[in-house]
């Protein structure tokens, strides 16, 4: 066999190395192309189970914009999908993460109004702890210049909730009297920055003194603290003068239903949107007060809503709400905002009931 040169070895070698180097860029493209980093579960469980890995890219569909994240927001359902409680609805990503606030990356070919660059928001059945997600244009909020990415990533979820509890289901009027339970919450907020804009009187419920505090300087009747006055119910009633109040937005339920019952006023509305004490009433509840003061109870999710209907509550939040947030009238409230390596943290921050306000991660 006839031995290669000097010469000629050296560049035999070049050129395998060159094809080796150029075959490791391809991939390396090709992998950027089709993959992505997001929040992963190492198994439902424990906060410490979740993690930065690798996941498909999504692809926009004809009607869905690409969105590269750069921020979103936990809510209590991300912590109980992590636990194993709460699956995504048939069809969402896995991947956690109900509400997010980025650039647009890529526009599908029978959306209009949007190009790349755009700054946008949008509520989520899913995915919004990622690099990427896929956002139907119908949910897509353009975001105003005066909020940033963390700040416009603590909206759609608790602001769309809070609306749709007030607005669609409590049929809030103008100057009405409202209590909103777990008033510290991000939806709390939400919900009493909402009512307020309508002139209602507002009494809210927290836990502790620097909560209800935090509630107080928003110019609210009365912020009552849960734990050192048990009997909330009462100290609705005197303030109101017996008369109680219009609309009740609860996310306890079982331990405060006899309660709300008897703080509501004929007429009134009860809009229960989680369960935190559990389902099942165990205090004797006389329900023949639904009857006498004609009461209506209602209870709603988000999340599994039909495409239309989260369409819909989008663009009519959005056009009421917008002009709202670009004057600073409406402000999302934001405990900390924490990389998205420290997700751990945050969830465990939640877990503990700690934050006032919404946890936002930065995504990178």
């Amino acid at each position: 066999m006839q031995q290669l040169s000097k010469g000629a070895g050296r560049t035999a070698h070049l050129a395998i190395q060159w094809e080796t180097d150029s075959c490791s860029y391809l991939s390396l493209r090709l992998y950027n192309h089709k993959m992505m980093k997001a929040i992963l579960l190492r198994g439902f469980g424990a906060a410490q189970n979740l993690y930065i890995g690798d996941a498909p890219k999504p692809k926009p569909e004809a009607n869905q914009l690409l969105v590269r994240v750069r921020a979103t927001s936990l809510n209590r359902a991300d912590i109980l999908q992590r636990q194993g409680h709460y699956p995504p609805p048939p069809g969402a990503s896995d991947i956690l993460g109900l509400e997010m606030a980025g650039e647009v990356e890529e526009v599908g070919e029978n959306v209009n109004g949007w190009k790349k660059g755009d700054r946008v928001a949008a509520l989520l059945p899913g995915g919004g702890y990622a690099q990427y997600v896929t956002v139907p244009a119908g949910l897509a909020l353009q975001v105003p210049d005066n909020l940033s990415f963390e700040q416009a990533a603590a909206i759609p979820e608790a602001y769309m909730t809070a609306y749709q509890a007030l607005f669609w289901l409590g049929g809030l009027k103008k100057k009405q009297n409202v209590l909103v339970h777990a008033g510290a919450s991000g939806v709390g907020l939400a919900a009493t920055q909402l009512a307020k804009n309508e002139d209602a009187k507002i009494f809210v419920t927290a836990g502790g003194p620097t909560k209800c505090n935090f509630c107080s300087s928003l110019g609210i009747q009365q912020a009552i603290d849960y734990k050192a006055h048990t009997n909330w119910d009462r100290v609705v009633m005197e303030a109101t003068g017996n008369s109680g109040v219009d609309l009740i937005v609860d996310f306890v339920g079982a331990s405060y239903f006899s309660k709300n019952l008897s703080t509501l006023n004929t007429d009134g509305t009860l809009v229960i949107l989680a369960l935190l004490s559990g389902s099942t009433v165990a205090d004797p509840t006389n329900i023949g007060t639904i009857l006498r003061k004609r009461l209506n109870i209602k209870g709603s999710t988000l999340r599994n809503r039909d495409q239309a209907y989260k369409e819909k509550l989008s663009q009519e939040f959005w056009s009421y709400a917008k002009p709202l947030f670009a004057s600073g009238s409406l402000s999302p409230v934001i405990d900390s905002i924490l990389p998205w390596d420290k997700v751990s943290e945050a969830h465990t921050k939640m877990e503990n009931n700690a934050n006032i306000g919404k946890i936002v991660l930065t995504i990178n």
